[in-house]
């Protein structure tokens, strides 16, 4: 194992056919998040109008996808999860998934042409004397996989009058960079100073030769790139970006978790709520700029302004960044007592000719039935695997402060190459002994690996006997056989001394830095709500949504709205307005309904026939 894989091992390291149990890292084999977002857009992209210079995106902005006024495919992933050098907030990821958010069909250990990022139309019709440049920053591997020695990231130059594509510039893989590096490329030949001139950056990315174990087989072989920009009257030392801009997201303001029960916080909110607010952004200039940082808190069950205070105003020096802990005089409070939801907002105040796109972050808090400690998105899979790996035993810590039951179990499950990673597992629940996983106090035997139906990828395993916990617990599962389960894993979350794994009759506090995606789900029994009381007994039937929280569709499953032909579905706000009113479906989008609680009201001719309140989150 080379020094550069230790925190995310993935197939392309030569695996032997007989190896010994380990924990294991591997990349995604599907990219939810690309995968959603390429579903609201609706269609492929195309050429757009020609653009005019200055050509300017650091992917700063909310979608997943490139921006469609820059860029004409939707291949790359744009996101702030797999880097934390980056110059600005967003990046490009290149790797092995398609802009459908699966692994590329033409994947091949030789090697293959896999992601492309490509401009719309650019008007360059000026003469060469305009001094025209094009710069942009790059970073092999980041937070992911290290792109191996005979991979690559490549730059070329489409001559419009040719329709031709030109190589211009190329960087190889194996290398690892802690900093994402300028590049500066002078515009001076005559074929592409024309309208219509193009550029594009394409990667070649390669597969491990050894298939024997295809539940490991993953994505790979990362490049990001930020902050491109194309414009005249330049010269080569012009790769200064006179702009501050946040850089990292905004976490969970919680000590401990990223997500815990409402009713669970209100019983430690003095302990459990940060002092402060960590942010992280960064001057880009060549000179000292001043910053006024900014935050709100919005009660969004309530629809008001929480919170809001400045941090004060500040001198940051040039080309550093700033890691600054605004202290917060707080706690999350609101009239609701199950659930609450949270908007933090951070936002800088800077001179009038910075870029506004990458000045505010934002983070929901969410406040539901379940702990956790993932932020929901997955950049990895996780799990035990070779010889000896039956039976191995994965467990995580919590702690409940308060007697709870817990209900349920959220686990993300990776959907995995050849769906090879659909095996059965036990879920397992065990008390704490000396900080480590102790008695087994609950097991919930012989359940089926599933692939969640919403975007995060969670499904909820409902145990059929709810078991007390107190104090400290843990959450896992045992293998039953020596397959990679592959279990969603964020790279970004560090566990913190909290995930352990069992072999050879031994736990094991685990070495990869980041979490698996487990959430215990605790309160009043999680099975599928009733019908209210307006409805008949014999009309009562299963009722269930999922996710709760949401962010883009709300699924749902009722036999009787299933059965009938005239069923609605009407999703209301806290203050009683409807909000949409639509025939039932399985699945119902409500990527437009603004962040809050609503209460979705089921009719079967014109009749109540149940209602549930959600969060949407985003």
């Amino acid at each position: 194992m080379t020094k550069e894989k230790i925190i995310y091992i993935i197939l392309l390291i030569l695996v032997p056919l007989v190896s010994y149990s380990q924990e294991l890292v591997t990349g995604l084999q599907v990219n939810p998040l690309v995968k959603a977002d390429k579903y609201r857009s609706g269609s492929t992209k195309g050429d757009g109008d020609i653009v005019e210079l200055p050509f300017i995106d650091d992917f700063s902005g909310e979608s997943h996808l490139p921006d469609p006024r820059y860029w004409s495919d939707n291949e790359v992933f744009i996101n702030n999860t797999y880097t934390d050098k980056q110059i600005t907030k967003g990046v490009a990821t290149f790797d092995a998934i398609d802009g459908n958010g699966r692994l590329y069909e033409t994947i091949t250990p030789a090697g293959f042409e896999a992601d492309h990022l490509t401009s719309q139309p650019i008007n360059l019709n000026y003469p060469k004397t305009d001094n025209i440049w094009l710069s942009f920053y790059y970073q092999p591997g980041g937070l992911g996989d290290l792109p191996e020695p005979k991979d690559s990231l490549v730059l070329q130059f489409y001559a419009p009058d040719e329709a031709q594509w030109f190589p211009v510039w190329k960087a190889a893989g194996g290398e690892r960079q802690d900093r994402f590096k300028p590049v500066m490329i002078r515009i001076d030949h005559e074929r592409y100073l024309k309208s219509g001139f193009r550029f594009r950056f394409i990667n070649w990315a390669s597969l491990n030769p050894d298939l024997s174990e295809p539940s490991i087989v993953g994505n790979c072989d990362h490049w990001h790139v930020d902050y491109v920009y194309l414009n005249r009257n330049r010269n080569e030392a012009d790769s200064i970006h006179r702009d501050v801009a946040f850089t990292t997201p905004l976490r969970s303001l919680l000590k401990t978790y990223e997500a815990m029960p409402w009713k669970q916080f209100r019983q430690v909110f003095l302990q459990e709520m940060e002092a402060s607010i960590p942010i992280h952004y960064r001057n880009n200039d060549i000179i000292v700029r001043n910053v006024t940082r900014n935050f709100t808190i919005r009660d969004m069950h309530r629809g008001t302004l929480a919170h809001s205070f400045s941090a004060g105003a500040r001198n940051i020096d040039p080309q550093t960044s700033s890691d600054y802990n605004a202290a917060l005089i707080y706690t999350f409070n609101t009239a609701n007592t199950d659930s609450a939801l949270f908007l933090v907002t951070s936002y800088l105040i800077t001179d009038g000719f910075d870029r506004k796109e990458n000045d505010t972050i934002k983070y929901n808090q969410v406040f539901s039935n379940y702990f956790a400690y993932d932020d929901g998105t997955s950049e990895g899979g996780y799990g035990i695997n070779g010889l000896g790996s039956r039976n191995a035993m994965v467990a995580l810590r919590f702690k409940s402060y308060m007697q709870d039951t817990l209900r349920a179990v959220s686990i993300c499950f990776n959907d995995s190459y050849l769906k090879s990673n659909l095996r059965t597992f036990d879920i397992v629940v065990w008390n704490d002994i000396n900080d480590r996983p102790g008695d087994i106090i609950y097991s919930f035997e012989g359940v089926m690996v599933e692939q969640g139906k919403d975007i995060n990828g969670f499904y909820t395993y409902v145990l059929p006997d709810g078991v007390m916990v107190d104090d400290v617990f843990y959450v896992g599962w045992k293998q039953r056989s020596e397959t990679f389960l592959n279990a969603g894993f964020d790279i970004n979350t560090p566990h913190r001394g909290r995930q352990f794994y069992w072999l050879n009759g031994q736990w094991y506090q685990s070495m990869v830095n980041g979490s698996v995606m487990i959430r215990p789900i605790t309160g009043p029994p999680v099975k599928p709500a009733s019908s209210d009381d307006s409805v008949t007994e014999e009309r009562k039937s299963v009722l269930r949504i999922w996710p709760n929280p949401a962010n883009d569709f709300i699924n749902i499953e009722s036999e009787d709205l299933r059965l009938s032909r005239s069923a609605f579905i009407t999703i209301i706000d806290l203050t009683g307005r409807q909000i949409m009113k639509v025939p039932y479906a399985e699945r119902i989008d409500v990527s437009m309904l603004r962040a809050g609680i609503y209460t979705m009201v089921t009719t079967i001719n014109n009749r109540p026939a149940g209602n549930l309140r959600f969060i949407k989150t985003k």
